[in-house]
């Protein structure tokens, strides 16, 4: 994981609607980078569902909020549609970003052990510079606390 107070990488990334998203597009704003394992599963599905509903006060707050996995394009169109998502979503294919931010890491389940995205938020602030850091992140309330760091 990154530190607190350090530039965050680079990155232009295909999103949902099929264009491109970098992060000099989020300069002069605050940005919330949540990195998710999958699409329309349930946790994720909860996780976009509630910054969703949360937008306004992101907006308000001058902050966008963008969602990363290394599902498709055509994967995030569909789940976006599908459950009226309002925050775009990255495709992050070759794991090259989620790499750069530290989230694949080494997992395990039912005893076996395997490479995946941990669940991880970064608030990056309006110059680039990571100003907070949510490791393994647990879903429920997730988005109202990144919300009050961004007000903050």
């Amino acid at each position: 994981m990154l530190d607190i107070g350090t530039l965050a990488p680079d990155f232009s990334l295909p999103r949902d609607g099929g264009t491109n998203l970098s992060r000099a597009d989020l300069m002069g704003r605050k940005a919330v980078l949540y990195f998710y394992p999958k699409d329309n599963t349930p946790g994720c599905t909860t996780e976009a569902l509630d910054f969703t509903a949360l937008k306004a006060e992101f907006d308000a707050a001058n902050t966008v909020v963008i969602g990363i996995s290394k599902d498709s394009v055509k994967k995030h169109d569909n789940f976006c549609a599908k459950h009226d998502l309002g925050i775009p979503l990255l495709s992050d294919a070759d794991g090259t970003m989620c790499e750069d931010y530290g989230v694949w890491q080494e997992k395990s389940m039912y005893g076996k052990t395997f490479m995946g995205i941990v669940r991880s938020t970064y608030l990056i602030d309006e110059a680039g510079k990571i100003m907070h850091v949510w490791p393994k992140v647990k879903v429920k309330g997730h988005a109202a606390e990144v919300l009050e760091a961004a007000q903050s």
